[in-house]
C-alpha cells in the first residue's frame, strides 16, 4: 500500500506536489502560532509566537518538502540550512514587494500579500529545487 502511495504521489508533477505541501505547511504554521498565543503566549506577545512558530514550522516545513517534493539524499544540516537561506531570501523579497505594491502600485495590503507570496512561491520552488535540495 506504501509503495502504491508513493508510485501515485511522485507522478504529480513537483510544482503541484509543491503546492500542497506549502499549503500543508502554511496551515500547520497558523495553527502553531495561533495555539501558542491562545494556550500559552497570550495575544501580547504576538512576536515571540511568530519566531516560535517559525522555528517549529521550519523543520516541518523542510520534512514534508524533503520527502514529498524534492526527495534527496545528503547531509540534512547543509540542506536545512539552504533552506532557511531560502526562506531568509524570500522574505526580503517579500517586504520589498509589499512596499512596492502598496506604497507605489496603490495596491489594497491583503491583496499585495496574495501577490507577493504568489512572486515569493515561485522564488522558493526555483530555489528549492536548484539550491537546497539539488539532486548530484
Amino acid at each position: 500500500m506504501k509503495n502504491t502511495l508513493k508510485k501515485y504521489w511522485f507522478k504529480i508533477p513537483d510544482k503541484i506536489r509543491f503546492l500542497l505541501v506549502g499549503m500543508f505547511n502554511a496551515g500547520v504554521s497558523y495553527l502553531i502560532y495561533a495555539g501558542l498565543l491562545y494556550f500559552i503566549l497570550g495575544e501580547q506577545n504576538y512576536q515571540l509566537a511568530l519566531v516560535l512558530a517559525w522555528l517549529i514550522s521550519s523543520v516541518v516545513s523542510f520534512t514534508t518538502h524533503r520527502i514529498l517534493v524534492f526527495p534527496v539524499e545528503g547531509n540534512l544540516f547543509k540542506q536545512y540550512i539552504k533552506c532557511c537561506a531560502t526562506w531568509f531570501l524570500s522574505y526580503i523579497l517579500n517586504a520589498f514587494l509589499l512596499w512596492l505594491f502598496i506604497e507605489k502600485c496603490v495596491i489594497n495590503a491583503y491583496f499585495a500579500q496574495i501577490l507577493a507570496t504568489a512572486v515569493c512561491a515561485v522564488l522558493n520552488y526555483i530555489m528549492f529545487k536548484i539550491f537546497a535540495f539539488k539532486k548530484k
